[in-house]
This record gives C-alpha cells, structure tokens and sequence, in this order.
C-alpha cells in the first residue's frame, strides 16, 4: 500500500508523523519505504542520512529509484534535497508530469508492505505526483479552527485529481497531532469533523511530547530515541491501529 502523509498547511507534523510511523510500522514486521517529496529535505535529517543520490537525480532521469535508498532503523528511505524547486518547475512542460513518481515506484512498491511518502506543504506538483502515485492518504492535523481550511483544501485536491485522472485516491483518515486533551477546544473540532466530513478520524491521537523534538537531533525516530515516552506509545498506537484497519 501507498500512502501519502499530507496536509497542506506547514507546521502540522508531517515529517515527523511519517518517519515515526515507519519505524513503528517496521517495529511490527513490516517492509516500509519512506520517499521525501519535500525540497526542505528534513526527513534526511531527522534520522541522520548521509549525503547522497536523491529523488531529484530520480525525477531527473539519472538514475533508478532503488540507487537513492539509505537504510536506517530497518526502513528504506529515499531522500530528498533543494534541487525539487527547479525540478519541480521543469516538469510544468512535460506531458505526463503527474505520473513520474508513479512510474518511479513502480519499479520497487511492491517489495514493500507500506510505502509512505512525506508530502510538500502546498498544492503543488510535486504533492500532485505523490498523491497520485498514493492509494489513501494520512492527513495529519491539529484540531484547531484554522485547521479546517486545510482540510477542506486537501480534500477538493484529492477531488479533482481523482476526476482529472480517472483516479481513486481514498482518505484513510485524520490523525490528530500535537493534541493536549485537556483543551476543550480539542473535543470541540472533533466533533465538528464528525458532523461535518466523511472522513475517519483515527482513535490514536499523538500527544504533545518534548521527546519528539529532540530526536531529530540524535538522528532517529522517537521510537528508537525515547520507546517508552508518550510520543512513542501513540506512534505505536497508530500503527497498530492502521494495520487492524487493513
């Protein structure tokens, strides 16, 4: 399975959301693939990559795919790096500029049991190539207010690039992120989602944790830097609540 961790706004956990459900994922026996379609390329850093073949020299037809991958903490990754802006602008003039991650992944996805792909913040077409090489999608999102413009915006994305290509991209669900349960506020935007969207929100929920920050910094996952802090327990809560749901 192909899944694309996405939300559209910044600061919402996306990277660290991705690489920490890996290394659950992989804690629990899966074979999982991470790809870093953001230019930042903090993923490389959060688990301390070294330099390297990069999903540009990919989409620049360089090299192949599998040439890119670094292992760390039983995962493969393939990272990313600033070349994604230029590259990103020359694809505005290829035909097929939708489908080159797609045909990328084709080589290798199904080596693995999960593939995540760790989305630019922003409508873009390198978060179009992600999502439709994707078959659901992971919104993580804080459940604050002004979070619900996003979710509306990623939602009519999903929507048309599922007209616009006969596509069927499903939203396995939202994560809630960064959540302190003792705010009311946070009760209050859940319940809105249910009320308001066909979209699951999943019954994990990923606290607010210190751990979680530094790890990057000592270049692992939480799960491996800090296993018994809440930010670990909920990461694996969520895998394990993922892989019951498929």
């Amino acid at each position: 399975m192909i899944l694309s961790i996405v939300n559209q706004k910044g600061g919402t956990g996306k990277t660290t959301t991705t690489i920490n459900l890996a290394s659950a994922l992989s804690q629990l026996g899966k074979k999982v693939l991470v790809v870093d379609m953001d230019s930042q390329g903090n993923l490389g850093y959060c688990v301390g990559l070294d330099e390297g073949n990069t999903i540009s020299d990919v989409l620049e037809g360089k090299i192949e795919i599998i040439d890119t991958i670094q292992s760390r903490e039983g995962i493969d990754i393939v990272p990313s790096d600033m070349r994604l802006v230029d590259i990103e602008l020359s694809l505005i003039e290829e035909k097929e500029r939708h489908a080159f991650l797609k045909n990328a992944l084709n080589e290798i996805s199904s080596k693995y049991d999960f593939t995540l792909i760790d989305c630019p913040p922003s409508l873009s077409i390198l978060a179009v190539n992600a999502l439709y090489a994707s078959d659901r999608v992971i919104i993580p999102m804080m459940l604050e207010v002004l979070s619900l413009q996003g979710l509306d915006q990623i939602t009519q994305t999903i929507q048309k690039i599922n007209e616009s290509y006969n596509k069927v991209i499903e939203i396995e669900g939202i994560l809630p992120v960064m959540v302190d349960k003792r705010r009311k506020l946070t009760e209050e935007v859940k319940d809105y989602i249910g009320e308001n969207y066909d979209i699951t929100i999943f019954n994990s929920m990923i606290r607010n944790n210190v751990k979680a920050s530094e790890a990057p910094s000592f270049g692992q996952s939480v799960i491996s830097y800090a296993p018994n802090s809440n930010s670990a327990k909920d990461y694996m809560a969520f895998a394990n609540e993922l892989l019951s749901r498929n």
